[in-house]
This record gives structure tokens, sequence and C-alpha cells, in this order.
């Protein structure tokens, strides 16, 4: 099914969307097109922002944790669902969203979790994924489809990833900040990572960070949802503060745009999302 999509009004206030489903964490989606597009989610729907600010929904009623997009700006994302407790099955499908508008499956629906496509992709379309049936494994998807193991490790519970433009990976690890380099050389770049000294107890939880992305200096900035800010790790591990969000907001996830702006993506205590946008130069 191909379809294209209508947009709407102008965009007035901040960009404060709707809420996620009940159970169930925020999402990490956050990207820019080559025109300066911002697209994210809500769990309900993909927002787009234009250049001018105006909001319109770009893909609706689709719940998807991570975007992405493709040499030629397409953007793709998952469809997740749960039938319910009469069958506890759950079922996906992956869909993708042309520059022109268009909006067409990539795999249809199907039972089960995605474990064989993923929105973490280097500059040659190669995906990675941390696959759910064997945890100390790291699969990656070639081009041309095929599937391969790409690293194993020590992993306890490799969650939120990145990839670089030359495949290098940094991933979220039970609470570690993990790096895998293209020629596959596992090595932790920041353990227990927290803005605290020592770290909290928790600070292993599932969801205590989120989503990660980098800068053009090889810097690694995670959402640390729970301490409500985002820490920048430079290569050497070194850990600062590149951002916090006001009270009763906590960041799940993030990027920079063309022009240097810090673009995060937050959630309330009330599961509302919104897309807050940080002028270069100001951090904090």
């Amino acid at each position: 099914m191909i379809r294209r999509l209508p947009s709407i009004g102008p965009l007035t206030v901040v960009v404060l969307l709707g809420t996620p489903p009940a159970h169930s964490h925020p999402g990490v989606g956050i990207v820019e097109d080559r025109g300066g597009n911002v697209f994210y989610t809500d769990l309900k729907q993909v927002w787009k922002i234009s250049p001018d600010g105006r909001k319109s929904v770009a893909v609706p009623s689709v719940h998807t944790h991570e975007l992405c997009l493709d040499a030629d700006d397409s953007l793709y994302g998952e469809h997740l669902w749960y039938e319910g407790d009469a069958t506890k099955k759950w079922g996906h499908r992956v869909w993708r969203l042309s520059k022109e508008g268009l909006l067409s499956d990539v795999i249809p629906a199907r039972e089960g979790f995605l474990n064989d496509y993923s929105f973490v992709r280097d500059r040659a379309g190669n995906m990675y994924w941390a696959d759910v049936n064997a945890s100390k494994v790291i699969k990656r998807r070639s081009p041309h489809g095929r599937i391969t193991t790409h690293a194993s490790g020590d992993f306890r519970d490799a969650r939120w990833m990145t990839a670089t433009s030359d495949g290098t990976l940094f991933l979220i690890d039970a609470g570690d900040l993990r790096r895998i380099t293209p020629d596959v050389n596992v090595t932790t770049v920041a353990a227990r990572l927290s803005a605290h000294d020592p770290p909290p107890a928790g600070v292993s939880d599932r969801h205590y960070q989120m989503g990660l992305w980098t800068d053009d200096e090889a810097n690694v900035y995670v959402a640390v949802a729970r301490e409500r800010l985002v820490l920048k790790v430079a290569a050497d591990g070194r850990r600062s503060i590149a951002a916090k969000s006001p009270d009763g907001w906590s960041p799940s996830g993030g990027m920079f745009a063309k022009d240097g702006a810090l673009w995060l993506l937050e959630y309330d205590t009330s599961n509302a999302v919104r897309a807050r946008r940080i002028e270069p130069g100001r951090r904090r």
C-alpha cells in the first residue's frame, strides 16, 4: 500500500505532543533530513517540524521507538503492537516514508519482535542491532540483506546504540557506554554512566540511560533520563554535562542539526513528549 499524507497547520507553540501508551518507555527517535526538516516520535505518530517551524503529522498511528533516514532522505520506522492478554502476542511492521510523502511497508505485518532489521545504520547502509535471542551478540545486516554476527562479547544488557558513518558503534550496556570499532574491537568507554560521583545503585537499570548520538569531534552524547540531563563523553571517557532538562522533563534522545543546534526529545511525568531546540553555543 502506498499513499500520500496531508499536512496540518502551522506550529504556534513549542512542540508538545500526546501521551504514549501505558507501560511503555519513551521513544528515542529524532532525526533531521538534508532539507532541515526534523522528524520525531511520540509513540503514537511521527511528527515533522519544517525549517520555518510548521508542524505536521508525517506518519500517523505508528508506535515506533527509533527512526532513521537513508541517503535519499527516506524516513524509516516501525509499528509495534500488543494484541492483548487473550493471545499475549506481539506484532510489528516496518514502514518507509519517501521524501515525496509516499508511505509504504518495507516489512509487512508479522508476528513477534523485529530482530532482522534495524534503524541504526552507517554511511554504507549496514544495519546493526543487539540480538534479542542471544544477549551477547551484535548482528549486522548488509545493504544486500545478508545477516551476520558482527560482534560478540561480555555484553550484559545491550540496549540503545548509534553508528558513526564509518561503522563505529556506541551502545548502552547495563549502564556502561561500550564502543565497537569497525575492526570489531569491543571496549568500555565509560562505566556506570552518571553525573554523580559515586554513581547511584540503580545506574545499571534499564532506561536509566536512553538514546545516544555523536558529534563531528568523536564525542558521544547520552540522554541520562533518570538524572534529567545529557552527558557528553569524550573518546578517552571523560564526561561532562552537555544539557539539562527543565523541572518535570527528562531527555530520551537527541541529535545535532546541520546548523549546530542541539535538539532534545523529552518526556514529562505524564508521558507527554516534546522536541526542544537549544541554540548553538547554549548547551545548558
